[in-house]
C-alpha cells in the first residue's frame, strides 16, 4: 500500500524535494529516477509527469532496472522489461496522484 495516495498534481508539485522523492520512490524503487522526476517539477499535467517518468526509466541501466524489479515489483509480470516497468510505474503514479480532475468535494 502506498503512503501517498490521491495527493493530486498540484500538491505533488508543491511538496518539498525530499517528500517528492519519497512519494516517487514508492512508484519506482530507484532514488536516481525519483530525484530526477522530483527535480523536473512543476509538471503541468499528469501526461507530462508520465512522459518524464518514462523517459527517466529508459535512461536507467539494465542493472538498475533489475534492481527495481527485485526490490519493489510484486505484481505478476510477463518479463523484466522496460515496458512492464513503465506500465507498473505509471499505474503507481496514477494511484499517487488520483484522478486528473481531482476528487469531488464533499
Amino acid at each position: 500500500m502506498m503512503m501517498h495516495h490521491g495527493i493530486g498534481l498540484e500538491r505533488f508539485n508543491s511538496l518539498t524535494r525530499s517528500r517528492a522523492v519519497h512519494a516517487l520512490f514508492e512508484c519506482c524503487c530507484n532514488v536516481t529516477w525519483a530525484a530526477k522526476i522530483a527535480d523536473g517539477r512543476p509538471y503541468p499535467s499528469h501526461e507530462a509527469l508520465f512522459k518524464a517518468g518514462e523517459a527517466e526509466l529508459d535512461a536507467l541501466s539494465a542493472v538498475d532496472l533489475e534492481r527495481v524489479f527485485d526490490s519493489c515489483v510484486h505484481e505478476p509480470v510477463s518479463a523484466h522489461t522496460l515496458g512492464e516497468l513503465t506500465r507498473i510505474t505509471q499505474t503507481r503514479l496514477e494511484t499517487m496522484l488520483g484522478p486528473e480532475d481531482g476528487y469531488p468535494e464533499y
